[in-house]
């Protein structure tokens, strides 16, 4: 409950902040400004981090006990925001950054006694301070830098962040490692408030206050992990659960030096500049991108144990893949998309989606099931208990007031529909799902088919204004990880799979409303959650 709390405190906060300082970052001069080797085609400010760093920051000085290498995360991560904001207000020098880069370290490392003592192959022999700790330096310096190179299209540095996070926080729970998972989780809060305002086309850039900090956290987390909470994990693993990003910047280093180019002037020759080049769309990168980080983060979990050799011959191997196919799609001039014609399997495809079963057919599905699930769940449930039953109650008033006397759509009425889904799924999977195998499993399909409904329909139908995102995907992966992972943990099993079921509904819910707005099928769901909200709060009286 304390971590939620911490979550959602961090989220309200970044969601809140970013948008006020949008509107002052041309004062500040905080405002990014394309060149030859951006991507972005105008001026964006650059303000993100602000948001991120105190979104996440205030939670953890207000509830979490402040011990030294707590103290020392604090203030390495308000000297990076500043030199970060300065440099975001300024364009430093990376000679300049970097002062502020190794005082943030040197404190963490020799303050808050947060160091590197065990590497990979050493069969658990310590390593002495004199260099566990400068190698300390050296790591989370280069983390800082990788995670701020990484951060070159919309959405990328910041759901990279959040994959890398979700594992370290999960790792970091099974081992009751408290601290780390409060942490991992304030951070989640506030990337994921960021990447509201970040999504493609972004209305705002972390900058390097942001970047900076993330770089810094994962370091952190990762040597408090791996080091400290459990001794037992492969002390490669952070290769996994940090993932493109290091050998990414690695890569560019290389290309620089056998180029004789300066070491830190920016270029285009990340991997994300490169998949562009490629012909690859902005959204199609960044997915891409997110799929590798996905397989190193399932990989980092389900091989935690594993020996550091097969561990870094995962690594090695799918980053030299990636290479490989760079260099070989480079060389052959090969590109994602065909700029001209269209084959005759294409033309079929394009016919097939223009069907009606596409185009009108599986959104009608969605519009009809989602109001039957509900008014079936607060019928079928054995049990309603009375704090939700007043729950229930009182939307359900306030449902009926809104309906008569307020406009056509009210955005109460929205969040009351939202509302009830969750209520929905938590009793359905509870008092439903765990009594009766049978319903259990009809319920399994339908979710299923729900899914796969509200894909195609997002996909296909026409005049759609729903518009999905990368964000998207990283949500519903993250939502579908949980529920696979917490199946092999029973007492957890029941948050995963309502976490799934919500995300469908929730998706269900936004179509209907998005799509089929001011029609019909929209008072049909607002009728259904108060029909289902009554009907819940007087079984809960009976």
């Amino acid at each position: 409950m304390n971590n939620l709390l911490v979550f959602f405190t961090a989220l309200a906060i970044s969601v809140a902040i970013i948008p006020l300082m949008i509107r002052l970052a041309p004062r500040l001069g905080m405002v990014d400004r394309p060149d030859p080797r951006k991507v972005h085609t105008k001026p964006i400010p650059r303000v993100g981090g602000v948001g991120i760093v105190f979104g996440a920051l205030i939670p953890l000085l207000l509830w979490m006990p402040l011990d030294e290498a707590m103290l020392a995360y604090a203030f390495g991560a308000l000297v990076l925001f500043g030199f970060g904001a300065w440099d975001d207000s300024h364009e430093l020098g990376h000679y300049v950054k970097f002062i502020g880069q190794f005082i943030a370290v040197l404190g963490v490392v020799y303050y808050g006694d947060v160091y590197v003592e065990v590497l990979p192959f050493m069969d658990m022999e310590r390593l002495p301070d004199s260099i566990a700790k400068p190698f300390t330096v050296f790591a989370m310096v280069g983390m800082i830098n990788a995670m701020n190179h990484s951060d070159g299209l919309d959405g990328l540095a910041g759901g990279m962040s959040v994959l890398s996070l979700s594992c370290i926080a999960y790792l970091a729970f099974l081992a009751d490692g408290q601290q780390v998972v409060t942490i991992a989780v304030a951070v989640l809060g506030g990337v994921m408030g960021f990447l509201r305002y970040n999504t493609h086309p972004a209305r705002v850039f972390m900058g390097d206050s942001g970047s900076q900090f993330l770089g810094f956290t994962l370091g952190f987390l990762a040597i408090l992990l791996t080091q400290d909470v459990n001794s037992a994990l492969s002390p490669a693993l952070p290769a996994l659960f940090l993932g493109l990003p290091i050998v990414d910047i690695l890569a560019v280093f290389a290309q620089r030096i056998y180029h004789g180019m300066n070491w830190f002037r920016a270029t285009r020759n990340h991997i994300h500049h490169r998949l562009l080049e490629l012909g690859f769309h902005h959204y199609e990168v960044v997915v891409i991108i997110y799929s590798i980080q996905m397989f190193f983060i399932a990989s980092a979990i389900f091989l935690s144990y594993e020996s550091d050799v097969l561990i870094l011959a995962i690594y090695l191997g799918v980053c030299s893949l990636v290479f490989v196919f760079l260099t070989l799609a480079e060389r052959q001039k090969w590109r994602a998309h065909r700029r001209h014609g269209r084959s005759k399997f294409a033309a079929f495809v394009q016919s097939a989606k223009q069907h009606a079963f596409f185009t009108v057919g599986t959104t009608r599905f969605v519009a009809i099931v989602i109001p039957l699930a509900f008014l079936a769940t607060s019928v079928l449930v054995a049990h309603v208990p009375r704090d939700f039953g007043i729950s229930a109650g009182i939307l359900a008033v306030i449902s009926l007031l809104v309906l008569i006397f307020g406009p056509k759509e009210s955005i109460v009425l929205r969040a009351i529909s939202y509302v009830t889904a969750a209520f929905v799924v938590y009793l359905e999977t509870k008092y439903i799902g765990q009594e009766s195998p049978v319903l259990r499993d009809i319920s399994f399909g339908l979710y299923a088919l729900l899914a796969v409904s509200i894909w195609l329909s997002v996909r296909y139908a026409a005049n759609i204004e729903f518009r999905t995102s990368p964000l998207d995907f990283l949500v519903i992966f993250v939502a579908l990880t949980v529920g696979i992972i917490s199946h092999n943990h029973f007492h957890q099993d029941a948050l995963g799979i309502m976490a799934v079921k919500l995300i469908i509904l929730f998706y269900g819910c936004e179509l209907i409303f998005m799509k089929l707005k001011g029609r019909w099928n929209s008072l049909k769901l607002d009728m259904s959650a108060l029909i289902t909200l009554s009907v819940l709060g007087i079984r809960s009286l009976i």
